[in-house]
């Protein structure tokens, strides 16, 4: 049992709609990601989660081996600390989407990954799943599940191989059905990344 707080939680949108959880990049904040929700479509219902590390005047999803790389027993709590949140806000039979960027989107698909069958789906932008970090990734392992990836052609914060082993696996060897692009940026989401999202949560 971890010794996590409850999560903070910042809200928007339909209270009615499909839940989608916003996680923040690491360092970062609920308050910062939040805001993707004015460009996302208005019938869902979104909430961004703070993280539960505190680092660095921010917060992170999980302590690091290396950037882009979890200490798999810090991962597992932070997931299961997740989990237990998520279960009550939303019971199985709503659907949830995971929307994560850097850090958070390898927390999100840490989450997808441990149990595919709980997400309607995920977006994983601008940064890496976490590989070698307790969660099976094998082949087949989202076999029909919806995912958004976006990497940054010029992104220098990610390193490139975890980058480039995400899109193959994403593309290729999960099975997933994904929605896959590559935008001219650096670490950060490009515009027509988020109107591609919105496109995709819409759909």
């Amino acid at each position: 049992m971890s010794t996590f707080e409850a999560p903070v939680v910042a809200t928007c949108g339909d209270t009615e709609g499909p839940l989608v959880v916003l996680l923040h990049g690491r360092g970062s904040n609920e308050g910062e990601i939040i805001g993707l929700a004015d460009a996302l479509p208005g019938s869902l219902f979104y909430a961004a989660v703070r993280a539960p590390i505190a680092e660095n005047g921010g917060f992170a999803w999980f302590a690091n081996r290396g950037i882009g790389r979890p200490v798999p027993e810090s991962l597992r709590a932070t997931m299961d600390w997740f989990t237990r949140w998520l279960d009550e806000v939303a019971p199985p039979g709503r659907p949830v989407f995971l929307v994560g960027f850097s850090g958070g989107a390898a927390f999100a698909g840490g989450l997808l990954l441990d149990d595919p069958a709980r997400y309607a789906g995920a977006a994983i932008l601008y940064g890496t799943l976490p590989f070698e970090a307790g969660v099976p990734a094998d082949a087949a392992r989202l076999a029909g599940v919806p995912v958004f990836v976006a990497h940054g052609e010029h992104d220098r914060v990610i390193p490139r191989e975890l980058l480039d082993r995400t899109w193959r696996y994403l593309t290729d060897e999960s099975g997933a059905s994904t929605d896959a692009r590559l935008d001219p940026v650096g670490h950060g989401i490009a515009p027509d990344a988020l109107t591609a999202l919105a496109a995709w949560l819409d759909g």
